[in-house]
């Protein structure tokens, strides 16, 4: 496999405004799905559990691409995995050309899927070269701060998509599907300047090969409790935080909560992402002051108690209150990931690819989130998002036991 040298001198500094770059553009990329959902929910006039298959199609990706992506960083090192998957991510933006021309739902499918991929690889290649590059004590941080970034982009973007996608149904200008086209034509061009700058940089970076590990050292790793458990809290993290942004458009719309238009709802979700992207930010000073385990166990704390609070009071307060878990979910990613992958050594990259391919929780958690919102109404349905925080403060705790022993 490749690992980096440990030497810091060994790569040039802007490496890091690379990968946060490439972070700023996974959340607002991951981020538009929020504003997708009601879209086609509307124009195809679909039921939750059927309109969540968006972002069971956008994390199934992370079920099929994860290890693979593992295996090619190992066969061509960190940087040209990285231009392959920006290139993978530029053809998934232009395949929902055609599909919005197509106007049929899962022909949108496929073009999330492929575009979804390209982010997996990614996704495999950012998180540990940021954890390396630099020293191993502030790594936890680091990927606190580049995370912020990603929070950036989750801020920014479904502003700027619930104005042009959901505004456009809502002015009675674009009645149909292209609108989407269009954007992601815009983004495929964005997408296509980064992959050349990565493919440019990419003999920047200085790697060393490592003995070879079959792809299922990831599995076996498993093996390791504070990494089989971060595994599984990545996994119900993901699918909670996923879960919530995909229904806090139709959540505020409800007259019960707060009666907005989609347009509206829609410019809501800043608030959501934004909470987070603050989160982060701040995150990096209170990680190197607060045990991670304590760390977990108040954001989870926090986050059920809104949970609580939104799902039995009505008008705005429930609305506020779904968008403050935000705030709560910025530091559990990047400590979950540091908590699972620290000492994994030369099997970073096989560690990598397996939390990545836990994100398929994505995939899994909306849609029984949507499933119960059928059949119970949403507020009932954020139980679901609960009990992946409760499991996720009970990894706090299992961190915290052992480092008191």
């Amino acid at each position: 496999m490749r690992v980096l040298n440990s030497t810091a001198a060994r790569y040039p500094a802007e490496l890091n405004w690379i990968t946060y770059g490439i972070f700023f553009l996974l959340g607002a990329i991951t981020s538009l799905n929020d504003v997708i959902v009601p879209k086609l929910k509307g124009l195809f006039a679909l039921p939750y559990a059927k309109i969540m298959l968006v972002p069971a199609a956008f994390f199934g990706a992370y079920l099929c691409m994860a290890l693979p992506a593992s295996w090619l960083i190992r066969r061509i090192g960190f940087l040209r995995t990285g231009a392959f998957g920006l290139t993978l991510m530029c053809a998934g933006c232009l395949l929902f050309v055609p599909a919005a021309a197509a106007a049929t739902f899962p022909v949108f499918l496929g073009a999330i899927f492929v575009l979804a991929s390209g982010i997996t690889f990614l996704q495999v290649m950012v998180n540990p070269l940021t954890a390396m590059l630099g020293s191993p004590a502030t790594a936890n941080s680091r990927l606190s701060f580049a995370q912020a970034f990603y929070s950036l982009g989750t801020t920014i973007a479904p502003w700027l998509g619930a104005t042009v996608i959901l505004g456009a149904v809502a002015a009675g200008t674009a009645p149909n599907a292209t609108v989407i086209g269009g954007v992601y034509l815009v983004l495929a061009v964005v997408i296509a300047i980064v992959a050349v700058l990565v493919w440019w940089r990419r003999r920047s970076l200085v790697e060393v090969r490592a003995a070879t590990t079959p792809l299922s050292q990831g599995f076996r790793l498993l093996q390791r409790p504070l990494f089989a458990l971060g595994c599984l809290s990545a996994f119900v993290y993901v699918g909670a935080e996923i879960a919530i942004g995909s229904i806090i458009v139709n959540y505020l719309m409800q007259s019960s909560v707060m009666g907005l238009t989609a347009q509206s709802a829609g410019r809501h979700l800043p608030f959501y992402w934004g909470g987070s992207m603050i989160g982060r930010f701040l995150g990096g000073s209170l990680l190197r002051h607060v045990a991670q385990g304590r760390v977990l166990i108040g954001a989870t704390g926090v986050a059920l108690t809104l949970l609580l609070v939104s799902a039995n009071i009505p008008g705005e307060a429930a609305g506020w209150a779904l968008l403050a878990i935000g705030l709560c979910n910025s530091v559990m990613y990047p400590t979950i990931f540091a908590l699972a992958s620290g000492g994994l050594g030369e099997h970073v990259a096989e560690g990598s690819g397996v939390i990545v391919l836990a994100s398929v929780g994505g995939a899994i958690v909306p849609v029984l989130t949507g499933v119960t919102a059928d059949h119970l109404g949403l507020k009932v349905a954020l139980g679901v998002p609960a009990l992946c925080y409760a499991i996720i403060m009970g990894y706090g705790l299992f961190v915290q036991r052992r480092h008191s022993v």
